[in-house]
């Protein structure tokens, strides 16, 4: 080799910064191998730490099964290669490896080894890592403590929950065969030593460690002003301020250090921590940055204070943070979770560049406002400005489909998750269960849940609701019954979804068994949604006394809506003396509560009690009230077609109305007698019965029947609760035209078939 490329060789490998680009790594590689030099192995570590700087993994792990055994600085490099493209299996088998070959790592390998912990959610190796680190007096490393906090207050939270996985049996493939024989000569494989020997002779090796990798045996080598306390360390779980500890412990602290600390507070609920650490933070001289603004918004977004919000976003502003994505995305979501959308459109729209999370916030801001139809529009700019959705982007538009009456923008999404190859998500898959539950179609909401290859808690409780919301409360609770024969663990929104289901069926004493066993077996204290959905429950099933005593009894003040659901009961039951008592306990909590005066004027007029009533509509008049019209919706032909009580205005009405007298006639023939109870004027029979035709769903029904093909299904949604009349009459027209005819009112589903409903007249 001539003298210049000598020259040359020694400078770069004196100075492998210099080297920026594959092709001069490969061109110094294959200089070092034409050397043959007596330091080989060393030339060939440098040569390793340049590939794996550039993040040329495979080149790494070439150069690295050449060196047998590697140096130390081989294993640091392969180490943080590992760790940096994703491969943290690997990292943490290579540092088994590294310990096992008697080489000690130095305080560049520790952050990526405890990076690698987090991401495989081991805390118990990651515990051993730290004992290690403890052992060898790095503790004190800026860096170090930085990856030993980001770990810690990632793999554990408030609740106790901590990450658990053990990696040995992952590792012991991965022994490569210069490490069958040890440095002792030992034959590794067949002397029955596996990746949990391993570990253990790794954890001999730092001492006996206990839960935070502190060491029996380390106190007498760690410098003498450390403390390692058992004491302050309990054994098992760490303490909730564990990373506290640590970072109390640091000598230097920078700006990575007081955001670890900060976001692993806002993280684990910790809010006031983590606000009281920004402005500690101040005070140390060094101001928040981006990261540190992402973390704490999010506190304002839970806490709904919006006046806080906006100063972090004109702190955001000011320092020229506003345009920076993580920032955007927390501004939206913030935003959005204090209703103000408005403001989440406006960092919307200055943005000059949106990736998916920014797409994707802005589209579940807008769903989770009902602001459904500008969801859908956000979804379509998306696909049109050619950024791929994600699984959360599914996620977050499919709860809007479920809430328009058509179902064939439902549909149309659903074909394109087919498609995208998203179908087989968990998360999406539940969503669209979910959403052809709401949307009519039980049939395919229970093809999708059988076709899943694993059901989670969210798929399980979308099936259970869907069921219960058609009628079929029998089959969601064996589907109740089955999840946690599965090993599934209830919780509060599956337990409102069974005790729906015992409600729409009169099951009152599984609903009591349900909702005890919530209570004392599963420790979930009953909501505002529980106490609603018992307390309907007995009052649609007569037992109205007992629904006011256990509404009296509950642990958290009733709303309205609670007591709301008793007055309906007593309507249904003719009861006015408890529903003058119940309409009392509403107005005292809100005194404008329209439904609450519509009910009661309802009650009134069915008891003939026609001045009470006329006195209490007079009243709402005078409140500015109006009572919200009876509006029913059907879809043809991809069109929904909008219906209100006695409304003339369709331009197909001359058609509906002669097909209504048609059906009249042959129902009568059927033996219907219109139940004119439920006309609740002071008119005359005839008046009665035509009032009665003229009710939003009759209405939707005659122009289904007239707009469709014979044999198609009809689908209704109604704003309000189907009159009894109304349900009578559906019955008779779905036997008569040989139709399935499905009506959505405001409280379930109705699937008239044959003269019958799947509600079985208790509704």
């Amino acid at each position: 080799m001539s003298t210049s490329v000598h020259t040359l060789l020694k400078a770069l490998l004196q100075n492998p910064a210099s080297v920026n680009s594959k092709l001069q790594a490969q061109q110094l590689h294959a200089q070092v191998i034409k050397t043959e030099s007596s330091n080989f192995a060393s030339l060939m570590s440098i040569v390793l730490s340049i590939y794996a700087k550039l993040n040329l993994h495979h080149e790494s792990i070439n150069v690295f099964n050449t060196l047998h055994p590697p140096p130390p600085q081989a294993w640091i490099s392969i180490i943080r290669c590992y760790t940096s493209n994703g491969l943290f299996l690997q990292s943490l088998s290579a540092f088994v490896e590294m310990r096992a070959a008697g080489d000690y790592p130095d305080r560049n390998v520790f952050p990526s080894v405890l990076k690698s912990c987090t991401y495989l959610r081991d805390l118990r190796f990651g515990e051993c890592v730290h004992g290690c680190i403890i052992r060898l007096g790095m503790d004190f490393d800026l860096y170090i403590g930085n990856a030993l906090m980001n770990m810690y207050s990632k793999l554990q939270n408030m609740n106790g929950k901590i990450g658990r996985r053990n990696i040995a049996d992952e590792v012991s493939d991965k022994i490569p065969n210069w490490m069958k024989t040890n440095k002792y000569g030992n034959d590794v494989e067949n002397s029955g030593s596996n990746a949990y020997e391993m570990v253990n002779k790794f954890n001999r090796h730092v001492g006996a460690v206990d839960s935070i990798g502190c060491s029996s045996q380390t106190s007498y080598i760690l410098p003498q002003n450390y403390t390692c306390c058992k004491e302050k360390w309990e054994k098992g779980a760490l303490h909730v301020d564990s990373v506290k500890k640590i970072f109390e412990r640091m000598p230097n602290r920078d700006l990575i250090s007081w955001n670890t600390v900060i976001a692993g507070n806002a993280q684990n609920g910790m809010y006031k921590e983590a606000l009281d650490m920004v402005g500690e933070m101040g005070n140390a001289g060094l101001q928040p940055d981006s990261f540190t603004l992402s973390s704490i918004l999010p506190i304002f977004a839970e806490h709904t204070d919006v006046v806080k919000g906006k100063e972090i976003h004109g702190y955001a502003t000011r320092h020229r943070f506003d345009t920076d994505l993580f920032i955007s995305s927390s501004l939206i979501d913030m935003y959005a979770n204090c209703a103000k959308v408005q403001y989440s459109f406006q960092v919307f729209n200055l943005l000059p560049q949106r990736d998916s999370v920014l797409w994707n916030s802005m589209i579940a801001g807008c769903v989770q406002n009902g602001m459904f139809d500008e969801g859908l529009k956000l979804f379509r700019k998306m696909l049109w400005s050619e950024v791929k959705p994600r699984d959360i982007s599914f996620s977050s538009i499919i709860p809007a489909c479920a809430h328009f009456t058509t179902m064939h923008l439902g549909k149309e999404l659903h074909g394109y998750i087919i498609r995208g190859g998203f179908d087989d998500n968990v998360f999406i898959a539940s969503s669209l269960v979910d959403m052809y539950a709401k949307c009519g179609n039980i049939k395919i909401a229970r093809w999708i849940f059988s076709g899943m290859e694993q059901h989670d808690i969210v798929s399980w409780t979308a099936m259970i609701m869907g069921c219960a919301l058609h009628g079929f409360a029998h089959e969601a609770i064996s589907l109740f019954e089955e999840m946690k024969m599965e090993g599934v663990k209830p919780n509060s929104v599956s337990f409102l979804a069974v005790l729906t289901a015992c409600g729409h069926a009169k099951l009152v004493d599984d609903a009591w068994q349900y909702f005890n066993s919530m209570i004392h077996k599963y420790g979930i204290a009953p909501a505002l949604e529980h106490y609603a959905s018992v307390a309907d429950l007995l009052s649609r099933a007569g037992k109205l006394e007992e629904a006011y005593k256990f509404i009296c009894s509950m642990h958290i003040k009733p709303t309205g809506s609670v007591w709301s659901t008793l007055l309906a009961g007593c309507r249904v039951h003719k009861n006015v003396d408890l529903a003058e008592k119940v309409a009392e306990k509403i107005f005292t909590i809100d005194p404008d509560d329209m439904g609450a005066y519509v009910l009661l004027a309802n009650i009134y007029s069915a008891a003939g009690r026609w001045k009470e009533a006329t006195k209490l509509r007079i009243n709402m008049r005078e409140k500015g009230m109006r009572k919200k019209p009876a509006c029913s919706w059907v879809q043809v032909k991809n069109k929904v077609h909008a219906f209100i009580a006695g409304d003339e205005s369709h331009p197909y009405y001359h058609q509906i109305n002669e097909m209504l007298k048609v059906l009249l006639e042959l129902m009568e023939r059927e033996g219907y007698v219109p139940d004119t109870n439920e006309v609740l004027h002071d008119i005359d029979e005839e008046q009665k019965r035509n009032l009665l035709c003229g009710h939003s769903e009759r209405l939707a029904i005659a122009f289904g029947i007239i707009s469709t093909p014979a044999g198609t299904t009809i689908w209704v949604k109604k704003n309000l609760r189907v009159c009894v009349d109304c349900h009578i009459a559906t019955k008779f027209i779905s036997k008569i035209i040989g139709r399935e005819i499905i009506v959505r009112d405001n409280s379930r589903f109705h699937h008239f078939k044959d003269g019958k409903c799947s509600c079985s007249d208790y509704w």
